[in-house]
C-alpha cells in the first residue's frame, strides 16, 4: 500500500460494459441553481447521459440514490460534453452533448419534490444540429469577442472544422495539409484555434482568418482556392514538437499570464500565445490526461498529469511536487467544488470508475515485532542445510522443474507414400477433440500437387480422418530433393478458453524415385562419371531397386538405366568383382538424385540384414570444372536479368515522361501539334511490353538454373563428406556455406552469399596462419563482376580439407587446425590475398 495515494471523499462505477474518453467528462453547475455547488456530467460511447452531486455523509462512501440527478439514455454515442452559453436569448448555461453525426443542445433544470423522493431533474431539447460529416470533438467560446453567449465549432474526421453560432450553421472550413484529427481548443485571448495536426506540430489559427477564407464544401475546393478568387486557410503560428499530442489546455492567470499547454506522448510542453516554448518537461512515463490550473505562487502554474501507471503526478512548472497513487488508471481529469470544498479532483476511467478524491496519507499503524536476540549455532545450520540439499536432491531426480510433456500426443500425422505411384495418403488421429484444424502439404519445386491444403472444422477421438492427394512433376526441370512436409495446426478447447489452445504437429516423407523417372535399358555413352566405393561385398541391384528391374531367375543384375522425365538418361553400374559402383550421365547434376537414392538404399538394405558398420566411400578429385560450369550458367542468367531489368526501368521512365507531355499538350486550351509522340509513345510501349516479357522468361530460367546449381551442389557436398569421411556436423557447416539461401534474387544472390560464407570459413577453422583469422571480410554483399573468386575460393576449400583441415564453428578452430603440409616453405597467404580472403 502506498502512503501517497488519492483519498477517496465518493466514488461511483458506471455501467457494467460502458466505455469512455476523455470528451466523456465535464464539471460545471449545469442546472444554473446559483449555489456555487458543481455538478459532474458523464457520458458514454454507449450512449448514457448521467449528471452527479455528490453529497457523502463521511468520506470514501458511495454513490448514494439522491447523488444520481440525471440518467438518459440517448439513441447515438456520446463522443464530448461541454456547459456554455449556448442558447441566445438568454445567458444561462446550457449542455451540448456530441454524436458522431449530431449536436444536441439541453437545458437541464430541477424541480423540487414534496414527498420524501426529493428533487427532480429533467432535460430539455433546445435545438439540434444534424451533421453532414462524422464528427471527431469540439470546442466553444466567444468566437470573435462576443459577449454573452458561446459559439460551437466542431471538427470532423475528414479535417473539416464546422461553426455553429448557436441556433444556426455559420460555415464550414478545412484544415491545410489535414490528415487525422488531433486535439482542439479555442484561446479567447488571442481569438484562434489551437490543433496539432498528423505532421507532429501545434498549428494556431485565427477566427478571423477561418471567417473571411473561401468556403469549402469538399477538400477538392480546397484546390480550387488557387484558382478563385479568395482568401486560402493559413496557419497563424506553427510549431513542430515532434510527437502526437493527447490532448490541449488553455490557461489565463490574471488576464495577464497566457500559456498554451500541449500533453504529448512523452513530454507535455508550455507555449507563450505566439508559439515559442516557455518550458518542457521530459516524462518518463506513458501519459494519459493532464490538467493545467493556476498555482498559488505568483507567475507559475500547477498541472495534474495521469499516467498508465495508475499515478496522478502534481508538477509545478516542470517541478514535481506531489505523487499520488488512484485505483484506476484515469482518462479523464477535473478539479470541482463540492459542499464549499474546493480544490475535489474528478477522475474518470475508460470503463466507468468515477471518483472524486484528494491527496493525504495513510498513518502507518504496523508496528514491527521484537526480534529474540539469540546466539547463532552453525552446527544446527550445517545439520539444516545438508538435509534441505538431500530433500532437493531427491525430488530432482523423481521430477523435473517443469512439468513433463505426456508421451501421447494430443494429435498425430501420419503420412503413407504409394512407392510406385503417386498418390499420398495422410491419417490425423486424435486422443481429444480437436476443432478448426488445418492440414497444409508442401513439396519441393517443379513438384506440384492436386490439393495442398485441407480444412476439418473438427475431429473427434477415436475418429481418425484420412485424406489423398497426389503428386506431380511440373515443369521442365528435374527437383533437387524429393522431400516432402505436412502440417496441421488445431486447436484444442480449455475450460478457461473455449475457443481453444492453438497447436502444431507436423510429418516429413520422402516421394518414390519412380515419380521423376522411369526404367530404361542402360546406356554406355556418358560425359559425366561417378564411383563410391563400399565396405560390403556387391549387391544385387535387383534388390534395391526393385521397381526399375524385372526380377528373373538370370544371372545377378548389375546394371540399371534410368530415364529421368525432365532430364537425361542416367545409368548405374555395379561391378562384378570389386564392391565398387558407378553412376554415369550426359549431365552433371541428374547424377544427385540416383546418387543419393542409392546411398539411401544401401543403408535400409544393410540395417534390414542386421549389418551395422556400412560405409560408403568416394576417392575423388571432385568434379570442381563440370561444377564450375554450371555456377558460370547460373551466373550468366543472372548479369543478363539484371540487364534486362535495368532496361526495363529507363523505357519505363522514357514511358511516363512522354506521357506527361502528351497530358500537358491535351490540357492546353490551345494545344500545339503533337510531334509524333503518338508515334514515340507506341513504339516505347512495344518496347516495354517486349523487354518485359524477355525479362519474366529470364527469370524464369534463373529459377531453372538456380535448382539445377543447388541440385548439383548437394551432389558436391555429398562427395567431399564421403571423399574426407566428414561428420553430420561437418556436412551441417557445408550445407549452410553452400546453400544458405531458398531461393535466388537480384538483391542477395547465390554467388555473393556463399563467397562470403567460404571466406569466413578460409580464415576461421580453416585458416593456415594468425595473419588470415586477422583479415575482416567486408559487412556489405553486392553482386561479383565475375565467379572467379567464388571458384577459387571453392577450390582453396578443397585443397586444405585435403591436407587435413576440419570444419568447426567453435571460437579457437583456426588456432587448433592450422595446416602446414612437410616440406612448404612457400605461405599461401599471397594466393588467399589474391583470391581476397
Amino acid at each position: 500500500m502506498s502512503l501517497f495515494k488519492a483519498r477517496d471523499w465518493w466514488s461511483a462505477t458506471l455501467g457494467e460494459v460502458e466505455e469512455f474518453d476523455q470528451g466523456c467528462l465535464s464539471i460545471a453547475d449545469v442546472d444554473n441553481s446559483g449555489s456555487g455547488q458543481d455538478k459532474i456530467i458523464v457520458g458514454s460511447y454507449s450512449g448514457f447521459l448521467r449528471i452527479f452531486s455528490p453529497h457523502p455523509a463521511k468520506a470514501g462512501d458511495g454513490v448514494q440514490a439522491e447523488d444520481l440527478l440525471l440518467e438518459v439514455q440517448l439513441r447515438d454515442p456520446v463522443l464530448q460534453v461541454e456547459v456554455g452559453k449556448f442558447v441566445s436569448g438568454t445567458e444561462l448555461l446550457h449542455l451540448a452533448v456530441l454524436h458522431p453525426k449530431k449536436l444536441s443542445v439541453y437545458s437541464v433544470s430541477g424541480t423540487l419534490g414534496n414527498v420524501q423522493h426529493g428533487n427532480q431533474h429533467q432535460i430539455k431539447l433546445m435545438y439540434e444540429h444534424n451533421l453532414q460529416r462524422t464528427a471527431c470533438n469540439m470546442t466553444h467560446g466567444p468566437f470573435g469577442g462576443v459577449k454573452g453567449r458561446d459559439l460551437i465549432c466542431i471538427q470532423s474526421m475528414d479535417g473539416m472544422l464546422m461553426f455553429f453560432e448557436q441556433e444556426s450553421y455559420a460555415f464550414g472550413r478545412y484544415l491545410p495539409g489535414f490528415l487525422l484529427p488531433g486535439p482542439l481548443r479555442y484561446s479567447p485571448k488571442t481569438d484562434s484555434f489551437v490543433t496539432v495536426s498528423s505532421c507532429r506540430q501545434v498549428e494556431s489559427y485565427k477566427y478571423q482568418v477561418l471567417a473571411v477564407a473561401t468556403d469549402a464544401d469538399t477538400k477538392k475546393d480546397i484546390e480550387q482556392q488557387k484558382i478563385v478568387s479568395g482568401k486560402k486557410v493559413l496557419a497563424d503560428w506553427i510549431l513542430n514538437i515532434g510527437e502526437q499530442a493527447l490532448d490541449i489546455s488553455i490557461v489565463t492567470y490574471n488576464h495577464t499570464v497566457f500559456s498554451i499547454f500541449v500533453l504529448g506522448e512523452r513530454n507535455f510542453f508550455c507555449l507563450k500565445e505566439n508559439g515559442q516554448i516557455r518550458f518542457m518537461k521530459k516524462l518518463e512515463y506513458s501519459p494519459s490526461c493532464f490538467l493545467p490550473y493556476c498555482s498559488v505562487s505568483e507567475g507559475t502554474i500547477n498541472s495534474l498529469v495521469g499516467n498508465h501507471n495508475n499515478m496522478l503526478l502534481v508538477y509545478q512548472d516542470v517541478t514535481l511536487r506531489w505523487a499520488a497513487q488512484l485505483p484506476h488508471i484515469p482518462v479523464a481529469v477535473k478539479v470541482a467544488s463540492f459542499q464549499e470544498m474546493k480544490g475535489i479532483i474528478v477522475t474518470l476511467s475508460d470503463s466507468g470508475h468515477l471518483q472524486c478524491s484528494y491527496f493525504g496519507t495513510d498513518p502507518s499503524l504496523f508496528q514491527a515485532p521484537k526480534v529474540e536476540s539469540r546466539d547463532v549455532n552453525y552446527e544446527e545450520l550445517d545439520t539444516e542445510m545438508k538435509e534441505l540439499q538431500r530433500i532437493i536432491k531427491e525430488a530432482t531426480k523423481t521430477q523435473d522443474i517443469w512439468p513433463k510433456i505426456e508421451k501421447v500426443d494430443d494429435l498425430t500425422l501420419l503420412a503413407n507414400v504409394s512407392p510406385v505411384l503417386d498418390v499420398v495418403s495422410f491419417t490425423i488421429r486424435t486422443r481429444l477433440h480437436v476443432q478448426k484444424t488445418v492440414l497444409s502439404i508442401s513439396v519441393p519445386p517443379f513438384l506440384a500437387l492436386t490439393h495442398d491444403q485441407f480444412i476439418f472444422h473438427s475431429i473427434d477421438p477415436g475418429m481418425p480422418k484420412s485424406i489423398s492427394t497426389s503428386v506431380f512433376l511440373k515443369g521442365n526441370c528435374s527437383p533437387a530433393d524429393l522431400d516432402g512436409s505436412a502440417v496441421v495446426s488445431y486447436s484444442t478447447p480449455t475450460e478457461l478458453n473455449p475457443e481453444g489452445v492453438s497447436r502444431v504437429a507436423q510429418c516429413k516423407f520422402r516421394l518414390p524415385l519412380r515419380l521423376v523417372c522411369l526404367p530404361i535399358q542402360p546406356s554406355k555413352a556418358a560425359n559425366h562419371k561417378l564411383t563410391i566405393d563400399t565396405n560390403k561385398p556387391p549387391v544385387n541391384l535387383v534388390n534395391l531397386f526393385p521397381e526399375f528391374v524385372e526380377r528373373s531367375d538370370d544371372d545377378q543384375v548389375n546394371v540399371v538405366g534410368f530415364q529421368l522425365l525432365a532430364g537425361h538418361k542416367v545409368t548405374l553400374l555395379a561391378s562384378k568383382t570389386s564392391q565398387r559402383y558407378r553412376i554415369q550421365s550426359e549431365k552433371f547434376e541428374d547424377l544427385w538424385l540416383v546418387t543419393k537414392e542409392l546411398i539411401m538404399r544401401f543403408e535400409e538394405y544393410f540395417l534390414k540384414q542386421g549389418i551395422k558398420d556400412f560405409t560408403c566411400s568416394f576417392c575423388g578429385p571432385i568434379p570442381l570444372q563440370e561444377y564450375f560450369e554450371l555456377i558460370d550458367q547460373h551466373f550468366e542468367i543472372r548479369m543478363n536479368t539484371e540487364k534486362y531489368e535495368k532496361l526495363l526501368s529507363e523505357r519505363a521512365v522514357q514511358f511516363r515522361a512522354i506521357q506527361k507531355l502528351l497530358l500537358t499538350r491535351f490540357k492546353d486550351k490551345t494545344p500545339a501539334p503533337l510531334q509524333n509522340l503518338d508515334t514515340l509513345l507506341d513504339g516505347t510501349y512495344r518496347q516495354v511490353i517486349g523487354i518485359a516479357d524477355a525479362t519474366e522468361e529470364l527469370q524464369n530460367s534463373l529459377f531453372r538454373a538456380f535448382i539445377k546449381l543447388k541440385t548439383a551442389t548437394q551432389l558436391i557436398i555429398l562427395l567431399i563428406g564421403l571423399w574426407q569421411k566428414l561428420s553430420n556436423e561437418q556436412i551441417n557447416i557445408l550445407e549452410s556455406t553452400f546453400l544458405p539461401l531458398q531461393q535466388d534474387g537480384q538483391e542477395l544472390g547465390w554467388e555473393e552469399s556463399v563467397d562470403a560464407a567460404l571466406s569466413h570459413l578460409l580464415r576461421t577453422c580453416l585458416s593456415k596462419s594468425s595473419k588470415e583469422q586477422a583479415l575482416n571480410l567486408s559487412s556489405q554483399l553486392s553482386i561479383p563482376k565475375d565467379t572467379s573468386k567464388l571458384k577459387k575460393h571453392i577450390t582453396l576449400l578443397c585443397d586444405r580439407l585435403a591436407k587435413g583441415g576440419r570444419l568447426s564453428l567453435s571460437a579457437d578452430s583456426g588456432s587448433q587446425h592450422s595446416i602446414l603440409m612437410p616440406g612448404e616453405t612457400v605461405d599461401l597467404q599471397e594466393k588467399d590475398t589474391e583470391a581476397g580472403i
